[in-house]
This record gives C-alpha cells, structure tokens and sequence, in this order.
C-alpha cells in the first residue's frame, strides 16, 4: 500500500503542474474568445474531446471515470474562463423560446452523459418532467426525478432538504446537474439546491409558468422562505441554460396566467414602454404570449447583464415588491405573487403612468385595492431584507417606460 501511494503522490504532483499549464492555455483562449464574444460554453466541442479522450483509456471499466474526470476539468475551466472574461459581472443564461423544445431538453441542453436530477412539484403536470427526463435519458445520462409538494408554502427548509437527500442518495457528484421543470417555486429552490450541493454544480432551467418564464427563469436569484420571510435564505447561482416553452402556458389556468402577466406590466412599465402597449392593447393573449415572453426576457437579461447581484440598477425589478411582498404574506394566501405585485405597483405609480397601470390591471382581473391594515405591512415591510435599518429603497414610476429611484423612510411609505 506504501508504495501504490507514494505512485499516487507522484502522479497528484505532476498532474498540478500540468493542470497549472493547461490553465494557461485556458487563459489565453479565453482573451481570445473575449476579444471576439464567442461564448464560453461550446457544448459540441466538449463532447467531441470527452469521447476522443476517453478511448485513449485502455482499461473499458475506467473510460466512464474518465468521462467524468474531464467534465470536471471543463466545468473548472469554464468557471476560470467566465472569471476572466466577466469578472464580477456573471453572464446570463442562454435562453432557448421554442414552441415543444421540451420534448428536445437532451439535445439542447447539451446533457448527454453523467448524473441528472429533474425537480418538479405536484402542481406541474407529470408529463413535463417525463417528456424531460425522457428526452435526457435518451442521450445517455442517468435521470431521477425529485417531486416537491407545490406552492409557496411548501419553498421550505424541508423541500430543499428533501432535494439535497435525493442528490446525496443518488450519488451525485460536481459533474452532474439539476434541471428545474415548473414554476418559479421549482426554480428557486432547485436552484439553491444546485448552488450549494458539493459547492455549486450545474444548473439548468425549464420554467412552465408564465410568471417563471418572463421573471424568475433568468436572473440567477434562487432562495427559499424561512421564518415566514419570503426568500430571506438564498444565493445567486446562474442557471446554464434555459428553455422556454409556450405551449406550456396552454395548462395554465387564467387566473394563473395573469398573475404572470403582472411581472410583464412592472418591466414594460419601468424600461419597455413598448411591451406596455403589446399587453395594453392586446386582443388575443394567448397569440401575443411569445411575443411578451422575448421583450420581457430582452429587458430582464439587459438589466441583470448590467448587474447580476443587485448592487444597483437591478433594483428597477423590484418595483411593486416593496409593498406586494408585504401584501402577499400578510394576506393569508388571498393573493399569488403577480396579485400582490400588481397592488405593490400602484402605491409608487403617479399621474398618467398609474391610470394606465391601473386599466391594464383591472383589463386582466388583477387586483387593485386590499383591505390589509397599513401597520401590519409596515411591520413586515421593516423587516424587508431590502431595507436598510429605517430606511427603504423604491422605485417610481411616473411616465411608462421610465422610472426613478428613490430612498424613503419606512414609517413614511405611502400605505
């Protein structure tokens, strides 16, 4: 055993000095690929060299080790590469809106070999996670689904867990991936999971409602509830990848599919003025969706692009959550979150913007007045964790399409 081990440090020390070459080489393609805006991720390559290094191996029990080995070389250099290229400023994901591109998750996310674990919730229709699952079995990766109970309640402490276990009991490694199919619940919680299970693997996600696909799907944010605070426990974790399909929305019942509409209003109201008019004169939703789905998706990536943790513009995604998250929980469940959003924005919309605003809200049965007392939101909202000691950050919205930041005292809110 002696001697196998003292082979084995020879090996490990060699291998750093190779890996510390090879990172060189990492580095000088990533300049090249900044310089040009090639994207860091090159899927086809990567599954090119996996299976023309893996035949190298002679032993065939061992190529499948190997297989793996490499993928977490690739994903290593991928992190240096993107750190080089974008520092703090974390791309966002790639995004695929395709009507039936679930059927095809295999082949467009790239997934064709190790582990894959499909996160869904009782509320979404089985057959997404199967057509999913189905679709990445098929290109040669071992799948398992994980099924949470739905709802807001259930983005807990105890769902996240239960996701861990099954990456744990699966014998999931930094190689493997998570794959969220369902709404923003799934996609939050699946993707705090991926963020820190092992430290971080991969993550990709597949949104089925309208309020995940034009929100929640792309801006890294991923959290869960805990002590009756919504997303106070969370982190920032990109997914790879997202697929968007609108076919999906044919499930959908109305009331939820408005309540996702709420969150297109709040971008269009506050930078697309453009997409404000496509929902406010809209004659036929359903045919307008894909349409409503790009702007707000456009709009979305262009602000977390500029900034993906929230340090500044960011903020302008907030508008109306200063007082909906605050109506939302103290509600007894009588809002979702586009509900609540839709009454948040009226308290900081002003002339002409809130009269529009308000048409279209009412025009999709979207709330606009609630009975919930004015201290119990403030007693929430002070507890907000984008508050800052007495003091809170809002965004106002007096012409569509524009908006203004600013700092007010708690205590002061317009409630």
């Amino acid at each position: 055993m002696t001697e196998e081990r003292r082979i084995i440090d020879k090996i490990d020390t060699e291998m750093a000095r190779l890996f510390e070459q090879r990172m060189t080489a990492v580095k000088a393609i990533a300049m090249a690929k900044k310089a040009s805006g090639a994207p860091v991720e090159d899927l086809k390559r990567e599954k090119e060299m996996i299976a023309a290094r893996s035949e190298s191996i002679a032993n065939p029990a061992l190529r499948r080790y190997y297989g793996d080995f490499l993928r977490g070389v690739i994903s290593v250099s991928k992190d240096y590469q993107t750190d080089l290229i974008f520092g703090e400023k974390m791309p966002c994901s790639d995004i695929i809106i395709d009507n039936g591109c679930i059927s095809r998750a295999g082949e467009l996310l790239g997934l064709d070999g190790g582990k894959v674990l499909v996160v869904t919730d009782t509320g979404v229709p089985s057959r997404y996670a199967n057509t999913v699952a189905a679709s990445i079995e098929s290109k040669g990766a071992a799948v398992n689904i994980c099924t949470v109970p739905q709802g807001e309640a259930n983005k807990s402490l105890q769902s996240y867990a239960k996701i861990l276990e099954a990456l744990v009991e699966g014998g999931f490694t930094r190689t493997d991936s998570v794959v969220a199919v369902g709404g923003g619940v799934v996609g939050d919680m699946a993707g705090f999971a991926a963020a820190t299970f092992m430290r971080g693997i991969r993550f990709f996600n597949i949104p089925t409602t309208l309020l995940s696909q034009v929100d929640s799907s792309i801006g890294g944010k991923t959290a869960i509830d805990f002590a009756g605070v919504k997303n106070i426990v969370g982190s920032f974790h990109f997914p790879s990848k997202v697929l968007i399909d609108p076919q999906t929305l044919s499930t959908l019942p109305l009331r939820q599919l408005h309540n996702g509409l709420a969150e297109a209003v709040k971008m269009g109201a506050t930078g697309d003025a453009e997409l404000f008019s496509i929902i406010e004169k809209s004659s036929d939703l359903h045919h307008d969706l894909p349409q409503i789905i790009r702007h707000c998706l456009n709009y979305k990536k262009s602000v977390v692009d500029a900034d993906p943790r929230e340090g500044g513009l960011r903020r302008v995604l907030n508008f109306g959550h200063t007082v909906g998250h605050a109506i939302e929980a103290c509600s007894g469940g009588q809002y979702l979150h586009g509900e609540a959003v839709s009454l948040g924005m009226l308290y900081f919309a002003e002339g002409e913007a809130r009269k529009r605003i308000a048409n279209v809200l009412e025009n999709y049965n979207l709330p606009v007045s609630h009975n919930i007392p004015a201290q119990t939101l403030l007693d929430f909202i002070s507890h907000d964790k984008k508050a800052s000691g007495d003091v809170i950050m809002v965004v106002k919205v007096s012409e569509i399409g524009s908006f203004a930041f600013e700092t007010i005292a708690i205590k002061e809110l317009p409630l």
